[in-house]
């Protein structure tokens, strides 16, 4: 069915290297704990990594070892307040032009703009609110009783398939007309599921 025929339209975002022009999980880390242990933790993980990059089943397991060697243990409360902080700079100089117009433009029609990203909710979330978006659909970092960080992911890492669960999750029972924006394998199931899904090049130089 056509985009007009429905009330609702959906415009849902990946973020890393599709809004923003880089992976942004890494240099969050980095803000959080530096860059040192962040390089250790690489390296303690390096045998993850590589499966990681053979066979994208592993991404998942890689990235829960990466936050278990990294966060686990952080105040909770911490780790957010370096996320408001990190997301100020990731709007400053982190943004695709292109595609951020294209954000602008779905928000000015009145479309709903959702950012479904597997990277944290800890940065997402402020940059969803400056970006005026309805919702953001990103990985959330467990925090135990005592606040502070499990080192696990309170709900499954949000790529692939988990995408269009979350997404769908979201939409509930209200019919939609969904657009959808991604630049990897992590989005093929996203792009899949849209009524029209456009799949981003290459991102410009930051500036």
């Amino acid at each position: 069915m056509s985009e007009k025929s429905h009330e609702r339209v959906v415009a849902a975002f990946d973020f890393d290297k599709t809004i923003s022009t880089r992976d942004n999980v890494v240099p969050f880390l980095r803000a959080v704990i530096g860059r040192a242990r962040v390089a250790g933790a690489l390296f303690a993980i390096s045998p993850r990594l590589v499966h990681a990059a053979w066979n994208d089943a592993h991404r998942d397991a890689a990235k829960v070892a990466l936050v278990r060697h990294t966060l686990r243990g952080s105040d909770a409360k911490e780790v957010a307040a370096v996320g408001a902080e990190f997301a100020r700079d990731v709007l400053a100089r982190h943004l695709r032009p292109d595609v951020f117009e294209r954000v602008r433009w779905h928000r000015d029609q009145g479309h709903d703009v959702v950012i479904v990203s597997a990277s944290f909710t800890d940065y997402l979330d402020p940059i969803g609110a400056e970006l005026g978006a309805a919702a953001v659909l990103a990985t959330e970092l467990a925090v135990g009783d005592d606040g502070r960080l499990t080192g696990e992911l309170a709900r499954p890492n949000v790529r692939g398939a988990e995408k269009v669960r979350r997404l769908d999750e979201w939409l509930g029972d209200r019919p939609a007309y969904v657009w959808a924006y991604g630049d990897s394998s992590g989005d093929v199931e996203l792009l899949a599921r849209a009524d029209q899904g456009v799949s981003v090049g290459r991102a410009r130089a930051a500036s």
